[in-house]
């Protein structure tokens, strides 16, 4: 097993060794090769592994770096991943492989699959999941949604990615009234539901409102890297203080993903990025839904969730995105039952609490 931080791009165009000599100075020293002293060009330098053949205009190039590079820490790996190369036209990160002595450096997900398997206990079953919507709502109706859901058997119910701090429901206010309904209706159903305030706020106020909404109850929490930093999450995440379960959720993070020949691939976002910042459950938009995520790119992301990385628990997959109940056994289906399934505004159309019990039906089925 080597040492090195190895990256596969693609590089579009006829002069991919010279993009290639490029990626390997700049994702490193960012300096003229030829004067740094002999040992920084051959240990801190990147190395070019190699260079294919191009195909339909694209060439494929491994190159790999000392893992010293990122000095152990995550912003630093994301540097080197993705830093100055990014804006670069024509070339695609489309994967990486990080070695053992980087990935013991972070714990990634706190619970993962078998983590939350115990915690809801649900030993074979995919979980069960939905969001509060829309803005605009009242705490007080968000907290008679939730009490309607989490009564139905719901495993997770999440703040919207866009729930902040509206004049109409503010963050603490939602978070203390939803916290007690869902505590209420799991006392006397038994269930075992957890409800997810999103840390959509100012970041001088994430890490604080990660340990309030804990005290006022909430069972999980969910973070925006792409806003908020991936960084943070995994702050969050590794906090013994809180030691929730962590969601991660793909607002921001879609430009990194969408062109076909810039970027990064949509299995290292969604998948390792959010692993190794500790996300337990990795939302992204499903294929075919309001978003345009192949059936290939979403395998992928299911793939780098849950394929040894270093130590770290594998992570659970929420496929979402216009979800409805009727697509939910090609889900499952498709994904296996490590996923949490999420279907939101498809809920209300009709009555909510009928919706949710035949939700939790199929689920369970």
């Amino acid at each position: 097993m080597t040492d090195r931080i190895v990256v596969d791009y693609l590089i579009y165009g006829n002069d991919a060794r010279e993009i290639a000599e490029a990626i390997s100075v700049e994702q490193s020293i960012e300096f003229p090769a030829e004067l740094a002293e002999a040992w920084i060009q051959r240990e801190v330098v990147g190395q070019i592994d190699s260079i294919g053949e191009q195909v339909d205009g694209a060439t494929s190039v491994t190159i790999s770096y000392d893992h010293r590079n990122a000095g152990g820490e995550l912003p630093q790996l994301l540097n080197v991943l993705w830093g100055n190369v990014s804006m670069l036209r024509g070339v695609r990160l489309i994967d990486v492989s990080i070695p053992d002595v980087l990935t013991k450096k972070f714990s990634g997900p706190r619970f993962g699959v078998a983590g939350l398997r115990e915690l809801f206990d649900v030993p074979k079953r995919a979980l069960v999941g939905t969001a509060l919507k829309p803005m605009g709502s009242s705490s007080a109706d968000f907290a008679r949604m939730a009490s309607i859901l989490a009564t139905a058997g719901f495993d997770t119910i999440k703040d919207d990615h866009s729930l902040a701090n509206q004049p109409w429901s503010m963050w603490r206010e939602r978070v203390e009234v939803v916290s007690a309904a869902v505590r209420e209706a799991n006392e006397k159903t038994g269930n075992r539901c957890v409800y997810a305030p999103s840390l959509n706020l100012p970041a001088d106020q994430i890490q604080d409102a990660a340990r309030e909404a804990k005290s006022l109850g909430a069972g999980a929490l969910m973070v925006l890297p792409g806003i908020s930093g991936f960084d943070i999450m995994r702050t969050i995440a590794e906090d013994d203080s809180i030691a929730l379960p962590m969601m991660g959720h793909p607002s921001m993070l879609g430009s990194l993903v969408v062109s076909q020949n810039e970027g990064i691939a949509h299995s290292v976002v969604y998948g390792t990025l959010m692993r190794l910042a500790g996300a337990d459950i990795s939302i992204f938009p499903n294929f075919s839904g309001r978003f345009a995520f192949t059936k290939d790119e979403c395998r992928s992301i299911a793939k780098a969730a849950r394929r040894p990385l270093g130590t770290l628990a594998p992570m659970w997959i929420s496929p979402a995105g216009g979800m409805t109940i009727e697509r939910l056994p090609e889900m499952l289906d498709f994904y296996g039952r490590d996923t949490a399934a999420l279907v939101g505004g498809a809920l209300h159309r009709g009555d909510l609490a009928a919706n949710a019990v035949q939700m939790v039906e199929v689920m369970r089925g």
